[in-house]
């Protein structure tokens, strides 16, 4: 009699807890370098800063009760330690950040309903920033033949968040001038074709790791230079 007794306060214990249906799923969204559309629950490998991310919290099944959020956010530390540095907490149901510098981030969102104090499972989200990295060609042929026709940065470039380039002549003589890292040099001058001949680029740019670039080189233009291997004049 004493065990049933034990065995019917048990099961009155555990009717009595609430019974917890309510969820959310957060979600990361963002834009990569390729101009796609992504989301994801986990990992957000090789970003590329700036890098733009919309936190959504995702809640269902609220019904009466009143959640509260919070996203923590978190980076490794730089001195080689396991244990992350907090940066700030967010105390909203969506949120958004910009990443500008790069490192490994985490981001922890926690949902509480306020009416019975119920944690409901944390998300951890991480998104890693590389290394910057830029460089530039020394050659290019603006010669019609769709082959090199423009100089700018070499493809492979990644997480330059100041960039400004000019091209000047001999004389010191500022031909052309741009901050689109996606942008360039077609050889021209006043909408004039320049001589084919030497000239000279300076670039300062700056990388989400801190990296300043200060390039200094020759730009060779070869308007009669002919791609018969398809190999460009993009030599290093």
């Amino acid at each position: 009699m004493k065990k049933k007794l034990i065995f019917l306060s048990f099961v009155a214990f555990f009717m009595a807890l609430p019974v917890v249906s309510q969820r959310v799923t957060p979600m990361a969204y963002y834009t990569n370098e390729k101009g796609e559309e992504l989301e994801t629950q986990g990992s957000i490998t090789d970003g590329q800063a700036p890098l733009k991310v919309i936190f959504r919290s995702n809640p269902e099944d609220m019904g009466d009760y009143t959640p509260s959020y919070e996203w923590h956010f978190s980076r490794k530390s730089l001195n080689g330690s396991d244990s992350p540095v907090e940066l700030f907490v967010r105390y909203e149901e969506d949120t958004e950040y910009t990443f500008t510098e790069s490192g490994a981030y985490t981001i922890v969102q926690k949902t509480r309903l306020e009416q019975d104090g119920v944690e409901l499972d944390s998300t951890v989200i991480t998104v890693a920033i590389s290394d910057s990295k830029l460089e530039f060609p020394n050659a290019f042929s603006p010669n019609g033949d769709d082959k090199n026709n423009i100089y700018k940065a070499k493809e492979g470039w990644r997480n330059i968040v100041q960039f400004r380039a000019i091209i000047f002549n001999r004389r010191g003589q500022k031909l052309y001038e741009w901050s689109d890292l996606s942008g360039g040099w077609d050889g021209k001058y006043n909408g004039h074709d320049v001589r084919e001949g030497v000239y000279y680029v300076y670039v300062h740019a700056k990388g989400a790791d801190g990296r300043e670039y200060n390039i200094r080189k020759d730009v060779n233009l070869l308007r009669n230079y002919t791609d018969t291997q398809g190999g460009g004049t993009t030599t290093p």
